[in-house]
């Protein structure tokens, strides 16, 4: 699984004009599933995600997780990023994983973040989303599990 994420002072999901989901300081996560992903790789990017050490400490340093600062996790599912953008002038979707594959996936990273996070919002798995944020940084890293 890929996870794209970024250091947000605050991010939102909007679907048909309704808002879907948001959150104020924290982590927004652009979620990619591939062919070869399952629960065991869900739950380690999730790990990591809860973990990584993306927010100031005191002294400025990048020492503190989202686990540490208790801040909200965003995680919207986005196909895009398993493309194979090797060649040629147009992605190859072959990596990515089937969409009802994806689907699940991402419906128990989800579950799974809200088991045990407080504050987790999730866009919505196949729908056409506006996605709109606050990029505090700007910090961007791209993740694998």
């Amino acid at each position: 699984m890929i996870g794209l994420i970024q250091r947000v002072s605050s991010a939102r999901v909007v679907v048909n004009e309704k808002t879907i989901g948001e959150i104020g300081a924290g982590i927004l996560v652009f979620v990619g599933v591939e062919r070869e992903d399952n629960e065991q790789k869900a739950r380690r990017l999730l790990e990591r995600l809860m973990g990584y050490r993306i927010f100031p400490d005191a002294t400025g340093k990048m020492n503190l997780s989202l686990r540490d600062t208790g801040g909200g996790l965003l995680l919207v599912p986005q196909f895009t990023l398993a493309a194979d953008t090797r060649k040629g002038m147009r992605a190859s979707f072959t990596p990515a994983a089937e969409p009802e594959k994806g689907e699940r996936l991402f419906a128990y990273l989800v579950e799974q973040a809200r088991a045990g996070h407080g504050d987790v919002a999730s866009g919505q798995f196949g729908a056409h989303m506006k996605v709109t944020l606050t990029n505090d940084g700007p910090v961007t890293f791209w993740l694998r599990a």
